[in-house]
């Protein structure tokens, strides 16, 4: 399709304070949310993400000097990512394009693509296309702006709340500069919400509103470190208090707390919260801090993470992090997976806690695992040994013949059920037991056998003891 067969939507380009034709633009602040009104309009209005922002850094004098490439702005809601390209599109000189991935199209973008390139060809830079929620686009339609942002056509500003590691195309990354933004800070909380609390003109100063501070303290730590969060429900309780007789409104920590009814706390089961978090409570028990894996447990269980995934981490951990170290670990993190199954929450809280404390006291050790690694390693590194003939299965009818069994010696008929022969037929050491917990124990016992192995000089320097009765099927 041609440039000129594509219509150009215009109300796509008009700025935050441009109205819409044939529709009334209301006051700021009479009727928009107080966290749009108070969406700040400099870059010295923006609360926190200093290490992005700060002067001298790179993304901030790529906005100041309207020199910014393509970028994904990544991070939690409330943070300043639509804030921050608000800014943008007030300094640039270009187009600058707004759309949301929630309900835009492939059509909308090509319009935009469009109006760009018509924009160049008579001398004006392209256009800036801001695209919220951009992971809400499947990767199809992220393809669709990879030649225009490669050659220059358009300048994309992404914005996401999830990692674009996992949710964009590698193309499209490589050819964006991503930038992090952060939870803000209590301080960076407050300051927003002083702020609008003092604004009149956009803000709630016009109510005579007075806030106490442990109300606001509150909400800073409510909110989780997301603006949004903290203005709305300072918003309800303001709007919703009653004035005095002088037309005053004061706002007490109950009345904060009223507002906001729940903490907010930032998780996707889906997206890096929930990677993030399980990694700090494995990291934790095997840290050997239960205090620290209490913590993380009660945020998995507080915002609705499942406690079948938590279980299931708890089984591998028992044989990854301590397995012979403590025998009892595995079984008993089998059987908090066991109880989760069968009680469900609230109850299986109670068991996920006791499990939880009992592995990250527990006696730790790696052995086992890296000893299945090694072989491993073996296996697919270097030629595979054959069975010896001795070791291999002689219970079928003309095993004999092949000299299967021939030579083996049956453990249970030797002092201390064991005999020194070989079990691989080059000597190969896998497994290296700690000296923590019950594993010494194992250590002890292994070097004593090892040390057998290694003094005997042939088959014959160690006299069977006659067999106690019908041996064990041995496979």
């Amino acid at each position: 399709m041609s440039d000129a067969a594509i219509d150009f939507a215009p109300e796509l380009f008009l700025s935050a304070d441009e109205p819409v034709p044939g529709m009334a633009t209301p006051a700021a602040g009479a009727h928009w949310p107080l966290a749009h009104a108070m969406r700040p309009r400099t870059l010295e209005e923006i609360a926190g993400q200093q290490h992005i922002l700060a002067p001298g850094t790179l993304l901030e004098r790529a906005v100041r000097t309207d020199s910014l490439t393509s970028a994904i702005f990544y991070g939690p809601p409330g943070t300043g990512k639509t804030t921050l390209a608000e800014v943008i599109a007030g300094i640039t000189r270009r187009a600058f394009c707004r759309l949301s991935a929630v309900a835009a199209s492939v059509q909308d973008v090509r319009q935009v693509i469009a109006f760009s390139r018509r924009a160049q060809q008579a001398g004006k830079p392209g256009a800036v296309l801001f695209l919220d929620e951009i992971h809400r686009f499947n990767k199809a339609q992220q393809d669709v702006l990879l030649p225009w942002v490669e050659n220059g056509t358009l300048v994309l500003i992404g914005a996401t709340t999830e990692n674009p590691f996992f949710v964009l195309n590698a193309a499209l990354r490589s050819r964006s500069r991503i930038f992090q933004f952060k939870p803000l800070g209590l301080d960076d909380i407050l300051l927003v919400l002083r702020r609008a609390l003092a604004d009149a003109e956009r803000g709630l100063g016009a109510r005579q509103a007075t806030v106490a501070d442990d109300a606001l303290a509150f909400l800073a730590k409510a909110c989780d470190g997301d603006a949004r969060v903290a203005l709305t429900a300072r918003e309800l309780a303001v709007r919703s208090a009653s004035a005095d007789a002088a037309g005053a409104r004061h706002i007490v920590l109950a009345d904060a707390e009223a507002s906001m009814q729940k903490k907010n706390i930032v998780y996707d089961r889906q997206g890096d919260a929930h990677y993030d978090t399980i990694s700090a409570y494995i990291k934790s028990m095997r840290g050997s801090d239960p205090d620290a894996a209490l913590y993380w447990l009660a945020k998995m269980l507080e915002v609705g993470e499942d406690p079948r995934f938590i279980a299931r981490r708890m089984v591998i951990f028992a044989s990854e992090d301590i397995a012979c170290a403590d025998p009892l670990a595995l079984p008993l993190a089998i059987a908090a997976y066991d109880a989760v199954e069968r009680i469900g929450l609230p109850e299986a809280q109670l068991n996920l806690s006791h499990v939880t404390v009992y592995l990250a006291c527990a006696p730790k050790s790696n052995a086992t695992c890296t000893a299945l690694a090694k072989a491993r390693e073996d296996i697919q590194q270097e030629r595979t040994l054959d069975v010896p003939a001795h070791l291999r299965d002689a219970h079928y009818q003309g095993a004999k013949t092949l000299g299967h069994g021939e030579g083996y010696k049956y453990a249970h008929n030797f002092p201390g059920h064991f005999v020194a022969q070989d079990y691989l037929p080059a000597p190969r050491r896998y497994y290296e037991p700690s000296r923590e917990g019950w594993e010494a124990k194992i250590a002890d016992r292994l070097d004593l056998w090892r040390a057998q192995k290694a003094a005997a000089t042939a088959p014959a320097d160690v006299a069977p003891r006659p067999a106690a009765g019908r041996a064990c099927r041995a496979t």
